[in-house]
Protein backbone atom coordinates (compact mmCIF):
# COMPACT_ATOMS: atom_id res chain seq x y z
CA UNK A 1 0.00 0.00 0.00
CA UNK A 2 1.17 3.49 -0.82
CA UNK A 3 0.99 6.46 1.59
CA UNK A 4 -2.45 7.43 2.80
CA UNK A 5 -4.40 10.66 2.48
CA UNK A 6 -7.34 11.87 4.51
CA UNK A 7 -10.18 14.19 3.64
CA UNK A 8 -13.46 15.51 4.98
CA UNK A 9 -16.54 13.86 3.43
CA UNK A 10 -19.98 15.46 3.49
CA UNK A 11 -23.08 13.30 3.26
CA UNK A 12 -26.32 15.16 2.55
CA UNK A 13 -29.74 13.76 3.34
CA UNK A 14 -33.30 15.10 3.24
CA UNK A 15 -35.20 14.34 6.43
CA UNK A 16 -38.45 15.89 7.67
CA UNK A 17 -38.44 18.26 4.69
CA UNK A 18 -35.02 19.71 5.55
CA UNK A 19 -31.55 19.03 4.24
CA UNK A 20 -29.14 17.62 6.82
CA UNK A 21 -25.35 17.46 6.34
CA UNK A 22 -23.27 14.82 8.12
CA UNK A 23 -19.48 14.95 8.20
CA UNK A 24 -16.80 12.29 8.54
CA UNK A 25 -13.02 12.03 8.11
CA UNK A 26 -12.15 9.42 5.48
CA UNK A 27 -8.80 7.70 4.84
CA UNK A 28 -7.89 6.85 1.25
CA UNK A 29 -5.17 4.35 0.31
CA UNK A 30 -4.03 3.13 -3.08
CA UNK A 31 -3.58 -0.64 -3.02
CA UNK A 32 -0.83 -2.53 -4.84
CA UNK A 33 -3.40 -3.56 -7.47
CA UNK A 34 -4.00 0.10 -8.33
CA UNK A 35 -7.47 0.22 -6.74
CA UNK A 36 -8.31 2.81 -4.10
CA UNK A 37 -9.68 1.71 -0.72
CA UNK A 38 -11.46 4.21 1.51
CA UNK A 39 -12.50 3.81 5.12
CA UNK A 40 -14.23 6.11 7.56
CA UNK A 41 -11.78 7.04 10.32
CA UNK A 42 -13.86 9.49 12.33
CA UNK A 43 -17.59 10.23 12.25
CA UNK A 44 -18.28 13.87 13.14
CA UNK A 45 -22.04 13.76 12.67
CA UNK A 46 -24.32 16.67 11.92
CA UNK A 47 -23.48 20.17 13.00
CA UNK A 48 -26.80 21.86 13.76
CA UNK A 49 -27.31 25.61 14.29
CA UNK A 50 -26.71 25.60 18.05
CA UNK A 51 -23.57 23.46 17.66
CA UNK A 52 -22.38 25.70 14.85
CA UNK A 53 -22.73 28.75 17.08
CA UNK A 54 -20.71 27.04 19.81
CA UNK A 55 -18.02 26.00 17.32
CA UNK A 56 -17.84 29.53 15.91
CA UNK A 57 -17.14 30.89 19.38
CA UNK A 58 -14.29 28.46 20.09
CA UNK A 59 -12.52 28.18 16.72
CA UNK A 60 -9.12 29.86 16.63
CA UNK A 61 -6.66 29.90 13.74
CA UNK A 62 -2.94 30.46 14.15
CA UNK A 63 -1.82 33.46 12.07
CA UNK A 64 1.81 32.77 11.10
CA UNK A 65 2.49 36.38 10.05
CA UNK A 66 1.33 37.88 13.35
CA UNK A 67 2.45 34.86 15.44
CA UNK A 68 -0.82 34.72 17.39
CA UNK A 69 -4.18 32.97 17.42
CA UNK A 70 -7.11 34.75 15.78
CA UNK A 71 -10.79 33.80 16.15
CA UNK A 72 -12.18 32.77 12.77
CA UNK A 73 -15.47 31.29 11.57
CA UNK A 74 -15.39 28.68 8.79
CA UNK A 75 -18.38 27.92 6.57
CA UNK A 76 -18.80 25.44 3.71
CA UNK A 77 -18.85 27.01 0.26
CA UNK A 78 -22.45 25.91 -0.40
CA UNK A 79 -23.83 27.95 2.54
CA UNK A 80 -23.94 31.69 2.91
CA UNK A 81 -22.07 33.37 5.74
CA UNK A 82 -24.48 34.66 8.42
CA UNK A 83 -24.70 38.41 8.85
CA UNK A 84 -23.56 38.22 12.50
CA UNK A 85 -20.40 36.25 11.63
CA UNK A 86 -17.28 38.37 11.97
CA UNK A 87 -13.90 37.31 10.50
CA UNK A 88 -15.36 34.51 8.40
CA UNK A 89 -14.11 32.39 5.53
CA UNK A 90 -15.90 30.00 3.16
CA UNK A 91 -14.10 26.66 2.79
CA UNK A 92 -14.14 24.25 -0.17
CA UNK A 93 -14.71 20.99 1.69
CA UNK A 94 -13.90 18.98 -1.42
CA UNK A 95 -10.35 20.37 -1.37
CA UNK A 96 -9.68 19.91 2.35
CA UNK A 97 -7.34 17.21 3.53
CA UNK A 98 -6.14 16.11 6.92
CA UNK A 99 -2.37 15.90 7.30
CA UNK A 100 -0.17 14.54 10.06
CA UNK A 101 -3.16 13.01 11.85
CA UNK A 102 -2.50 11.45 15.24
CA UNK A 103 -3.35 7.78 15.78
CA UNK A 104 -6.52 7.17 17.77
CA UNK A 105 -5.94 7.89 21.47
CA UNK A 106 -2.88 10.12 20.95
CA UNK A 107 -4.51 13.43 21.78
CA UNK A 108 -1.49 15.03 23.41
Amino acid sequence: MLPESMFLRTNKRFKDGKQHCYYSVVESRRLGSGKVAQKQVLYLGEINDSQQTAWRKTLEVFDEQQQRYTPLSLFPEDRSIPIDAIDSVQVKLSEMKLERARPYGNCW
